[in-house]
């Protein structure tokens, strides 16, 4: 599809090889990276192309080659930084061979997600990638059967639809719950969401529950306030609500560090001493959690890394004879924990 303004009809491949001097089959070399012509030749086109606002019309394309150059990414939210750095990175690498991303996001909904699984497929993507927060059925028959390569992320699923690139949220909530509970804390109660079910978040709370449970301590001790994501404000408003529900707690264990910034600031205006009285931990290791007053002890993770190493994977799989179910792969991105001043030392 050509460039055109109101009144003119669009410039096409036509206008730009008579203007330029040469047939369609020199414009259409000159447009690809690795194409036959001379140097002084495809930047003469190029200048026509660009003095003229042309826009080559890649759909056209896509009908000979059957590539459509764009790679479909589903994220729960876009007001997350962490996947703003994720995708930042993921398109930094793909861009290198010239594939773009079509972005949409789910809301944390199953049924949202799989109408748009089924919009991006009927435009014939390169490849899919899915934050993982939980599918429908149908949703993942879809991407089973369309026969690209398939790459859910910020999670490692029991039941993967095909690669991964992540860690496991579960495994890592059991971790930092194991890590308080050696350092002495007697009463800690995880801060989750409701109506979680499948997503990453509930994953955090499972991972909690079985590190207490392993312990001999309370497994029901949390409570759920708030959809996902939790915000501040959420955290916040759960506080006191938590203090009344377990008013011994020595530690507050946030599904974020959003939350656990909420939390910390509610126990400052309650004159609750954090974390003489109180300690905070939450997850991610958002900026919020380093620039806090406390600092607050997280969950480290790499959203950088996961981008890259999911761009990194899309290049390998589309590559000529590479993508067959034999050569599934799962990268593995394990968070680190990092204690800071939101954390008493006994």
């Amino acid at each position: 599809m050509g460039s055109k303004t109101p009144g003119h009809k669009p410039v096409t491949m036509r206008d730009v090889a008579k203007a330029a001097g040469v047939s369609r089959m020199t414009v259409s070399r000159a447009l690809k990276k690795d194409s036959p012509i001379t140097k002084e030749t495809r930047e003469h086109i190029l200048k026509v192309v660009k003095d003229m606002n042309y826009v080559p019309d890649q759909m056209a394309g896509s009908l000979t080659t059957k590539k459509s150059g764009f790679v479909g990414v589903l994220l729960p939210s876009l007001n997350n930084l962490h996947f703003a750095q994720t995708v930042q990175s993921l398109t930094e690498i793909l861009e290198e061979q010239g594939l773009q991303l079509l972005l949409g996001y789910t809301e944390y909904k199953p049924n949202r997600e799989e109408k748009i699984v089924e919009t991006m497929l009927r435009r014939r993507p390169e490849a899919m990638v899915l934050s993982y927060d939980g599918h429908t059925r149908r949703t993942v028959e879809l991407l089973r059967d369309a026969s690209i390569p398939v790459i859910e992320i910020w999670e490692k699923p029991t039941d993967p639809i095909e690669h991964t690139v992540g860690f496991s949220n579960e495994q890592a909530s059991y971790d930092m719950t194991k890590a308080l509970i050696g350092r002495g804390f007697k009463n800690i109660v995880f801060l989750g969401e409701n109506d979680d079910a499948w997503t990453r978040g509930a994953a955090r709370r499972t991972g909690f529950k079985r590190a207490m449970l392993e312990s001999g301590r309370d497994p029901e001790a949390e409570i759920r306030f708030g959809k996902p994501p939790l915000s501040i404000e959420n955290g916040a408003a759960a506080t006191e609500l938590l203090l009344k529900m377990y008013p011994d707690t020595d530690c507050i264990f946030c599904v974020s560090d959003m939350a656990a910034f909420g939390v910390q600031s509610r126990l400052k205006a309650m004159h609750v001493p954090v974390p003489d009285q109180i300690s905070v931990v939450g997850f991610g290791n958002f900026e919020v959690s380093q620039f806090a007053s406390p600092t607050i002890s997280t969950v480290v993770v790499d959203p950088t890394a996961i981008g890259q190493a999911t761009g990194r994977l899309i290049l390998d799989l589309l590559s000529p004879g590479r993508h067959a179910p034999e050569s599934t792969q799962h990268i593995s991105l394990p968070p680190t924990i990092e204690f800071r001043d939101s954390l008493k030392i006994f």
